[in-house]
């Protein structure tokens, strides 16, 4: 769209807006009539462990989002000359699953518990084999049912339990309504009715039976919606708490809210069975839409649903570039006291291009980034790690390989079920989220992982703030019975498949190789765990 286009869709209320609380950024981003990106906003943010709870306090929650809005705003009136009064329509997103209870009058019980806390063990293994399903640690109802089990004294007055793109939306507009693939991430969905599964329902009531609570499930889990529906509207109090200087008015559609996983798959056209799609960050998921449902239930394995209800299998993996990240930081602070400030963004790309130069496997180095627990390797509690035998070629680029691959080391370990034993098959896995933001490595050593194409598309820097976006576009723009991969496919990706890698047998033997040691070293990683 040229400049005046864009001025006239503001103008008009036509463009839409999209806003994702991510790990450490939360970001809102305004699309017009092409659903490409006008303006943006991000505000940084990040968890804290308090009490043993990894947290975000409702302070910093709304903060963050009003921050976040208000220099998407500042842009707009920058780079347009427009006040922002009003869009067609905003959608929210965030980090998928955790604990966020409140009680009658609406206020929050306890701290915000989020996906990164390992502490519902017991509550995860009792539904899992009760359900015949597997119900994670993350999951909200693990958290619901942890506490419980813990006779922890807030649970009787819980009136209300959401996640956080839910707590946001229902603050905005007074509804209690989660897009599907976020309510999928809080209790198991019934594909026949597009909601939670009632029988499983019935079987967590018989589990707490004894307790008489004054409330029963269905009573408190937030009502589950599909892409496109009515999610209600920005009420005037729900205005002012997003923008505060009075100028975003009243009476704008909100689309249902969604989890990061949902917008990351809308974001790389990933909604439709055999594609999948892999978000690597904070935390790293890779997410394939299911042909069937899967013959055997894995612990490894999350069962959830695209925003439109289809089944999904993901494997989530609580640690990714945090280490990463961690050792860039030191190397950037080594440089500045040599005199030598290099920018950010270069860094990482030398660390990421030297890893290209080393050792098919690494040279025989090896490191687990777990800053915090891995369900999937079996860890409640992390320690970074980084170890080598004497013999290993130890050298610079062989270690920031060794770095690399070790944030795709349990998503390696969970995908191999899903591919070998389960026999899933995907035809094209699209790559966002920061490993893919230096050309072509992290994209490759994915390929390796998986021994599949991966392709990273344009928009893939966008990420899930831009898949919010157009799911709220989706809300106000679909034509009659348009579906959502339609939609997609036909007017916002138009066959754009993005720059795709065919895995290098090379880095594929070296993989392997890799992960095979990988595992064998997990019990060093679960010693550090028990005696540092």
């Amino acid at each position: 769209m040229e400049f005046n286009e864009i001025k006239k869709a503001i103008e008009s209320g036509r463009c839409v807006i999209g806003i994702e609380l991510g790990s450490t950024r939360i970001k809102s981003v305004l699309i017009g009539d092409d659903f490409a990106p006008i303006v943006s906003g991000a505000h940084d943010w990040e968890n804290k462990l308090e009490n043993g709870i990894w947290t975000y306090s409702e302070e910093d929650i709304w903060e963050g989002v009003r921050d976040s809005y208000a220099k998407l705003a500042a842009a707009v009136k920058d780079e347009y000359g427009v006040v922002l009064h009003r869009v067609g329509a905003i959608g929210f997103s965030a980090m998928m699953h955790g604990y966020l209870v409140f009680d009658e009058a609406g206020d929050m019980l306890v701290p915000f518990r989020t996906w990164r806390n390992s502490i519902t063990g017991e509550a995860s293994e009792i539904l899992s084999e009760k359900f015949h399903f597997n119900i994670p640690q993350r999951w909200s109802i693990s958290h619901l049912y942890q506490a419980i089990l813990n006779d922890e004294p807030h649970v009787p007055e819980i009136r209300f339990i959401t996640t956080l793109a839910g707590y946001i939306h229902w603050k905005l507009t007074g509804e209690r309504v989660l897009g599907i693939g976020d309510a999928s991430g809080v209790f198991p969905i019934d594909q026949s009715t597009n909601t939670y599964d009632e029988w499983l329902i019935e079987k967590f009531e018989a589990l707490i039976e004894n307790k008489n609570y004054p409330w029963h499930l269905h009573d408190i889990l937030p009502r589950a919606v599909m892409a496109g529906e009515d999610a209600g509207k920005l009420t005037p109090e729900g205005a002012r708490l997003l923008d505060p200087s009075g100028n975003l008015e009243a009476g704008i559609p909100l689309a249902p809210p969604e989890g990061d996983a949902g917008t990351g798959m809308v974001a790389t056209n990933s909604v439709a069975p055999r594609t999948g799609n892999t978000s690597a960050g904070t935390s790293v998921f890779a997410m394939v839409v299911l042909e069937r449902p899967l013959k055997g239930y894995y612990p490894e394995i999350d069962i959830v649903t695209t925003p439109t209800g289809k089944l999904v299998a993901m494997v989530h993996c609580n640690n990714c570039t945090s280490d990463l990240n961690g050792w860039v930081d030191m190397f950037a602070e080594l440089l500045h006291e040599a005199g030598c400030d290099i920018p950010k963004w270069k860094l990482y790309d030398i660390v990421y291009f030297q890893s290209e130069k080393g050792d098919a496997d690494c040279g025989g180095l090896m490191s687990y980034g777990y800053l915090s627990g891995e369900h999937v390797t079996g860890l409640d509690t992390g320690r970074p790690l980084f170890v080598r035998t004497p013999d290993g070629n130890f050298n610079f680029a062989n270690f920031t390989r060794s770095i690399l691959f070790s944030t795709l080391g349990a998503l390696k370990i969970g995908l191999d079920i899903l591919f070998e034993e389960e026999g899933v098959k995907v035809d094209m896995m699209y790559g966002h989220g920061g490993l893919f933001k230096t050309e072509r490595v992290g994209q490759s050593y994915l390929a390796a992982a998986i021994n599949s194409p991966v392709s990273v598309m344009k928009t893939a820097g966008e990420g899930g703030p831009w898949g919010m976006a157009l799911l709220s576009s989706y809300l106000v723009n679909k034509r009659e019975g348009e579906s959502l991969e339609s939609f997609l496919s036909e007017r916002v990706f138009h066959g754009d498949k993005g720059t795709t890698l065919e895995p290098n047998p090379r880095d594929v033997k070296g993989f392997t190789s890799f992960i095979k040691r990988y595992r064998a070293g997990l019990a060093v990683e679960k010693a550090a765990t028990e005696n540092l």
